[in-house]
């Protein structure tokens, strides 16, 4: 899968940190089995640093101060902005998928 189509689906990584840090700040670790308890799969840990900079840049996250060598992170007013719309965009492409796949 590229890029592209992974961002634009469930299994994008930065999609998946948005959805964990919406229930509240978190580090890596805790963003990591947040993770894994709501998909069933584990991010690496390249993985999820590499969506947490990406997200960081875009600002869609913000860091907070350390704890105890962790670095927490937390949604910023543009990310619960966007994140908002990736779930009304991922409603969307459910209803077509519910009104086109038989029961």
């Amino acid at each position: 899968m590229v890029q592209s189509e992974r961002r634009r689906s469930g299994s994008d990584p930065g999609l998946l940190v948005l959805i964990s840090l919406a229930a509240g700040p978190r580090h890596g670790h805790a963003m990591l089995a947040d993770i894994e308890e709501f998909t069933d799969r584990r991010l690496g840990p390249g993985t999820l640093y590499g969506a947490i900079e990406r997200l960081e840049r875009e600002g869609l996250i913000e860091p907070l101060p350390a704890d105890d060598r962790r670095t927490p992170y937390r949604l910023t007013r543009r990310g619960a902005e966007h994140l908002r719309s990736r779930a009304s965009e991922l409603e969307r492409l459910l209803q077509v998928v519910r009104g086109r796949v038989p029961t």
